[in-house]
């Protein structure tokens, strides 16, 4: 129950943040983001440097992988698939191990889960990269990261409250990873993400290879995935956005 639970919690963070290796044909934003006065023109170097325009009105996105999982409290590794469906504030998240397999999705006005217990994962379109394609929508302020340690980052808030604090690579203008932090189930948790490779599909950067930690108290997840199908703008019924009753 201890490593459901926490693929339970990694699964309700992982949400697009971006790498910095390079492919050929990639924008890269080289320079644009250093230079950048404050938060907000950050924040927009950084989307041109992800697509600009193509990610800012992106219609649809689909991402299905591997993803390996352990915890503190269980070392053997968990091997198992996902998948995250986006259209518009539509999503759908799949996890599919040999122990359990868990769905959530959002309709555009109701949520439907089938984690144990009834409880609602965080919502996956408001925190990580897909919040990205949100700069420039006055619903989703910019502002400096809090942390004045850190340098060359900006955070984007949504009308719900949730945040992710944008990490961008100095040399690529490229986001290197995202944090972020919220109530989960009456808990403080935390997550970072870091990418090792990205792959650039219709004009828009998207994760191919990352990996995620979550704290969540005494309980720390780790959790490696590798995306093999990513598709953009693609054809997807609203049928995909409401669960099968079981």
């Amino acid at each position: 129950m201890i490593l459901s639970f926490a693929i339970c919690i990694v699964l309700s963070t992982i949400t697009f943040a971006q790498g910095t290796t390079l492919e050929k044909g990639q924008p890269s934003g080289s320079g644009a983001a250093k230079s950048a006065a404050g938060p907000v023109d950050l924040a927009k170097a950084t989307l041109n440097a992800h697509g600009g325009e193509k990610l800012r009105v992106i219609k649809t996105l689909v991402i299905r992988g591997s993803v390996d999982v352990t915890s503190s409290a269980i070392n053997q590794p968990l091997a198992g698939g996902f998948a995250m469906i986006f259209s518009g504030d539509k999503y759908r998240l799949d996890l599919t191990t040999p122990v359990q397999s868990l769905s959530q999705a959002f309709d555009g006005v109701n949520t439907q889960t089938s984690v144990q217990g009834g409880f609602e994962l965080p919502p996956i379109n408001r925190i990580g990269f897909i919040m990205l394609a949100k700069v420039g929508d006055v619903n989703f302020p910019i502002s400096a990261l809090p942390d004045a340690k850190k340098k060359n980052g900006f955070r984007i808030t949504s009308p719900e409250g949730f945040y992710t604090d944008y990490l961008v690579d100095e040399k690529t203008g490229q986001l290197k990873g995202y944090e972020s932090s919220y109530d989960f189930n009456g808990r403080v948790a935390t997550t970072s993400v870091e990418i090792d490779k990205c792959r650039l599909v219709e004009g828009v950067l998207i994760p191919e290879k990352f990996s995620q930690r979550f704290d969540l108290g005494p309980l720390t997840a780790y959790a490696n995935f590798k995306a093999k199908d990513i598709q953009v703008n693609a054809e997807i019924s609203n049928d995909v956005f409401t669960l099968r009753k079981q």
